[in-house]
């Protein structure tokens, strides 16, 4: 029996839109009720939530029958952390800060088993397996692995051609608060010099013939980016959605946040 087929990476393949979500509360419970919301693809964050690999773990294993793709970011792009992050299950990556096609090239190794690449031979006693459960794991487990990479800085953008050109790198994600503060607008992905080089990098990527991903929490800009061909787009994060639904909900009854309205009185 070989690995379970990867929807998420057959729908960038085909160029179908793919509209995701970012976890970063750390929880399993949050991810179910996200995973049962209609987001084509969720990411579990380990980059900037507060995730270690047992909570990226249960989140796995909350999503398990949920038909959002769950994608997990690893803080880093090292060998050993994605080791552990495909053994438990994760299949589809999200590397931060890609700058060169070595990078690059380097991932691919990491998330393949020898002699294409580096993968630590554990799969017996892994959870990817089904604890030894799929017989044909480690030869078909690359098939179904989809790696995207984050280009973040001016050199990424630069290096964007032969990121792409990198056999085993699935799509290329723009990030535009890295890549906004590198250029000198921190906090200002709206800038116009910002979107011009954002919007050619799009291009470029689809050009290339590799699908283009990006997150922002502007609708406008989302919109104008599948527009430009981008294919997976992140539209949102369930921390700002959470606290922005309360405080509406607060505010309906005239309740501020706790610094506005002062001590409670009953």
């Amino acid at each position: 029996m070989p690995a379970p087929k990867n929807l998420f990476k057959q729908a960038l393949v085909a160029r179908n839109r793919q509209i995701g979500l970012w976890l970063n509360m750390a929880e399993a419970l949050p991810a179910e009720i996200a995973g049962q919301t209609g987001f084509d693809w969720l990411v579990i964050d380990g980059e900037h939530g507060p995730n270690d690999l047992r909570s990226i773990l249960a989140q796995l294993q909350a999503l398990a029958t949920s038909p959002s793709e769950a994608v997990v970011r690893p803080p880093i792009g090292e060998t050993w952390v994605i080791k552990q992050l495909l053994d438990i299950g994760a299949r589809t990556l999200l590397v931060p800060m890609v700058d060169s096609p070595e990078q690059a090239r380097e991932l691919v190794s990491a998330v393949r088993y020898p002699p294409e690449g580096k993968r630590g031979l554990g799969a017996a006693v892994a959870r990817a397996s089904a604890f030894s459960t799929i017989a044909d794991y480690a030869d078909t487990a690359a098939d179904e692995i989809c790696l995207l990479v984050q280009a973040e800085t001016r050199m990424a953008i630069d290096n964007i051609e032969a990121i792409a050109a990198i056999e085993g790198v699935d799509g290329i994600f723009i990030g535009p608060a890295d890549l906004s503060a590198d250029m000198g607008y921190r906090g200002r992905i709206e800038a116009p010099e910002v979107q011009e080089v954002i919007e050619k990098a799009i291009r470029r990527i689809v050009a290339a013939g590799k699908p283009a991903g990006i997150l922002t929490f502007n609708e406008e800009l989302n919109r104008r980016y599948l527009d430009l061909g981008a294919t997976f787009v992140a539209v949102g994060a369930d921390v700002t959605e959470f606290s922005t639904a309360l405080r509406s909900l607060a505010g309906r009854y005239g309740r501020g946040s706790a610094e506005a309205r002062g001590p409670a009185s009953y």
